[in-house]
């Protein structure tokens, strides 16, 4: 027994010591093999190596990302700073004040876009093109195109684009009205020019509107970070489907704080359709100035009606004028639909083609009555 028990102490030496030397000669010896790549097919019958179990981990949005991201694509426009006065190009001028124009007499700036139709239709704000004398577009998987401006709509801050390159990856325009405050979504540009970027956040509110950045506003606000470059961007939800057009942002030093905004697909889509069909969007305008009526104001002028909008001016000889609607009216409905702001007035009005009639019911000295009003063309923001 003792003889067996020496030779059992021997052989656990032995291979000890034997451990020993290879972990400190050979370590990868005693490494656990790794696991084993198995083979996956995709279409083509093209195999492909893949850990078995790579499931995206637990709140990743890598499969919305993947899905717009090809459809962003980052812009950049040039405008020839010698044609901004003749003078700034007259030789005796420059002799007595300067070249003040850098050589190349180019200044470059940058935005974000989204192609949103196959055959080269790129969607993004009026303010990354407006004044371009040139305009390239970056795509994705970095290829470059010279871009020809479609149709702008100064008062909603969108563009339409187009570049000459087909089979493009567009993107899928998303349900805005389904959107609810604390939604998650993802926004896609390219701040700053460091190239893509995807940031992540929450839609913080709908429907913003009197921030004073555009004429016609329903932003959706979120706290996705959006910064200088990111204009005109996708702000998409976690389908990677499109909800809205990134435009601004309230920053008091320049940078993302959490406060950003971006132009509904609805509306994006409405003015898309106008641009392609007719080069503008057309609108309905009939000539007057509304202000909201606030339970002070109403006390102020005696009136019953504690909410809606009243009328503050009318454009001499405007359609309104000819109508005979007056300032102090009380505007309740444009076509039978009820007039409850001026945000909502200045919708429906411009909802309304323009060489038709139109029917404005109105409390007029605290009775109601209806003008009937032929609708004019919107004018042209200057």
């Amino acid at each position: 027994m003792r003889r067996l028990w020496l030779l059992f102490a021997q052989v656990v030496t032995m291979a000890l010591a034997l451990y020993l030397v290879a972990a400190a000669v050979r370590p990868d010896w005693l490494a656990w093999p790794a696991r084993r790549l198995e083979p996956a097919r995709v279409a083509g019958n093209v195999p492909l190596l893949q850990a078995p179990g790579a499931v995206p981990a637990a709140g990743s949005y890598r499969e919305a990302a993947a899905r717009a991201m090809p459809a962003v694509v980052n812009i950049l426009t040039s405008k020839d700073r010698g044609r901004e006065h003749p003078l700034l190009k007259d030789p005796f001028f420059r002799r007595f004040f300067g070249d003040r124009l850098p050589p190349e007499e180019q200044q470059a700036s940058l935005g974000s876009g989204v192609i949103v139709s196959p055959d080269g239709v790129i969607l993004t704000n009026n303010h990354v093109i407006e004044g371009a004398d040139q305009i390239q577009v970056v795509l994705a998987d970095g290829r470059k195109a010279p871009a020809r401006v479609v149709g702008s709509d100064p008062e909603t801050d969108l563009a339409v684009i187009r570049i000459d390159v087909r089979k493009l990856p567009a993107i899928v325009l998303g349900n805005d009205a389904a959107v609810r405050v604390g939604d998650v979504v993802l926004a896609i540009g390219n701040p700053f020019g460091v190239g893509q970027t995807v940031t992540l956040g929450i839609v913080s509110a709908l429907g913003r509107n009197n921030l004073h950045i555009n004429q016609f506003e329903n932003f959706i606000q979120t706290d996705a970070a959006i910064n200088f470059g990111n204009s005109g961007g996708a702000l998409v939800d976690t389908n990677g489907h499109l909800l809205g057009i990134n435009s601004a942002i309230y920053s008091q030093s320049g940078g993302s704080v959490g406060i950003g905004f971006a132009i509904p697909v609805t509306t994006a889509k409405t003015v898309l359709d106008a641009i392609l069909r007719h080069g503008a969007v057309v609108r309905g305008w009939i000539g007057i100035e509304t202000q909201d009526i606030t339970p002070e104001l109403a006390d102020s002028f005696g009136l019953e009606r504690q909410s809606g909008t009243i009328i503050a001016g009318v454009v001499r000889n405007g359609p309104a004028d000819r109508a005979g609607l007056r300032p102090g009216d009380i505007l309740l409905a444009v076509d039978g639909k009820d007039a409850g702001s001026t945000n909502d007035t200045l919708n429906l009005i411009a909802q309304l083609a323009p060489g038709g009639k139109a029917t404005m019911t109105v409390m007029r000295k605290n009775r109601p009555a209806t003008v009937d009003v032929t609708v004019g063309k919107r004018p042209r923001p200057q």
